[in-house]
């Protein structure tokens, strides 16, 4: 693996102790300078592949209507430079993801279209300004599983461990607060597309809220989520709400669960770790979901390195496509509307501690440089065989300076099935807005509010 000269000393430690501070006054000017305010290289590479960052895709394509929730693809008539197939990946091996070399050597028709590469994230300036503050002032806690003194930016800009690398992607800006409708369908091995789950999705980081001006504290909810079902039929009317605070040793996740059947609201403990998810009928687990999210107390974190890497990026095609149809062929998403560029990306390796349970032994990340999502996942089995390869599309909100990677995929490399998570297109997108009053985030308030 071939690194960037921006590899920091001390990326391979992993945290221990009770603390880790952030950088220092000095170490902290490159930001905004020889990087980023988020940390990322302004350059680009030097084979010309990777252009250098200009402030990111602010300008709506026409076509697009203000207060859509649908963005317009600005890139729609652009060509492939290169495709990539099983015959000549062997070329380009160190490009691809672990995930996406198996899926091209399982599939013979699988292909991987390479598009120029557009640096299009853009994020507000109080964002930016708060990452710029976090740098120094921000720590982790707890061998870092917790954090404190950030305060609505990315944490860590300049990371030092693989901790410090998963909080920005736990903590990545995708507004204070959004919503959309969604389907998510499995495909199963024979080809036969179902549809698994239909809903409304509610999401807030209550960390990004301007209203909050004070660093957040281990118990400070950082992000919420609830949603409402209304498919299949024998889940139409079902609710869930999940809730994580900074610090998830000082207080779990707590969620809740309400079953139109029972009429009532009631705790949902194992809305987390390797619990198989229902939404993917089981082709992933929930702490898969964005990738990644949850506590991260299961595994031991490394942070190995930036690296130029194929990535699913500027992917709106797929992620407002309107006919699910078009979308879930067998065996895999359909090719022709996925985009896939090459990005610098930070890879974070996850290796279970010992004594701990999980599906997966071993993870790897690959977090986008310029908005610290999770934008590709390889997860191994207990034996150390390749399990499952997992993909966030992105394409950012060019009209609200907010990256989205809300549509994701997940390969089951071992049964052959695959799911396709918050395919928005056949509704209307995804819409940012203001944080919902505190009352509509308590159990009381998923009671009688599901679709049926």
């Amino acid at each position: 693996m071939t690194f960037t000269k921006t590899l920091l000393a001390g990326a391979l430690l992993t945290v221990v102790g009770a603390a880790h501070a952030g950088v220092g006054a000095e170490e902290a000017k490159q930001l905004g300078t020889t990087l980023t305010r988020v940390g990322a290289e302004p350059g680009g590479n030097a084979a010309g592949t990777i252009p250098a960052y200009t402030g990111g895709l602010t300008t709506a394509p026409a076509g697009f209507k203000a207060g859509s929730g649908i963005r317009v693809d600005p890139f729609a008539k652009e060509k492939p430079r290169l495709v990539i197939t099983g015959s000549n990946m062997a070329q380009y091996a160190g490009q691809l993801t672990v995930g996406t070399q198996a899926l091209l050597k399982k599939y013979p028709d699988y292909k991987i279209e390479v598009y120029p590469t557009h640096r299009t994230v853009a994020l507000p300036d109080r964002v930016l300004d708060n990452t710029l503050a976090n740098a120094t002032r921000a720590t982790t806690s707890n061998g870092g599983l917790g954090i404190s003194g950030a305060i609505g930016g990315y944490p860590f800009p300049i990371p030092k461990t693989g901790f410090e690398a998963m909080w920005n992607h736990l903590l990545r800006y995708v507004g204070v607060a959004s919503t959309f409708k969604y389907d998510n369908w499995n495909v199963d091995a024979s080809g036969t597309p179902a549809l698994a789950t239909s809903g409304k999705l509610f999401v807030e980081y209550p960390y990004y809220d301007p209203k909050n001006t004070q660093p957040a504290q281990e118990t400070d909810v950082y992000f919420r989520t609830k949603i409402f079902y209304n498919a299949p039929a024998r889940r139409a009317g079902e609710a869930l709400m999940a809730v994580d605070v900074v610090n998830p040793l000082k207080r779990p996740r707590r969620a809740w669960l309400y079953l139109p059947g029972q009429r009532r609201v009631k705790l949902a403990p194992d809305i987390s770790y390797d619990t198989p998810n229902p939404g993917t009928a089981g082709s992933a687990t929930y702490d898969d979901a964005w990738l990644f999210n949850g506590a991260m107390d299961r595994y031991d974190f490394k942070l190995v390195g930036k690296k130029e890497m194929l990535v699913p990026y500027n992917d709106y095609a797929l992620t407002y496509h309107n006919k699910a149809a078009d979308v879930t062929k067998p065996h895999f998403v359909n090719p022709d509307l996925v985009r896939w560029e090459l990005h610098r990306v930070w890879v974070v390796e996850a290796t279970l501690k010992p004594g701990k349970r999980h599906i997966y032994h071993k993870r790897t990340f690959y977090l986008d440089e310029d908005s610290w999502t999770a934008l590709a996942a390889d997860q191994y089995d207990a034996n150390g065989k390749l399990y499952r390869a997992s993909f966030a599309h992105m394409s950012p909100s060019y009209d609200t300076k907010t990256p989205n990677a809300e549509t994701q995929v997940f390969y089951d490399l071992t049964s052959g099935v695959y799911n396709i998570s918050f395919l928005m297109g056949p509704y209307e997108g995804i819409h940012y807005s203001d944080p919902m009053p505190a009352k509509e985030w308590s159990p009381d308030a998923l009671a009688g509010a599901g679709i049926r």
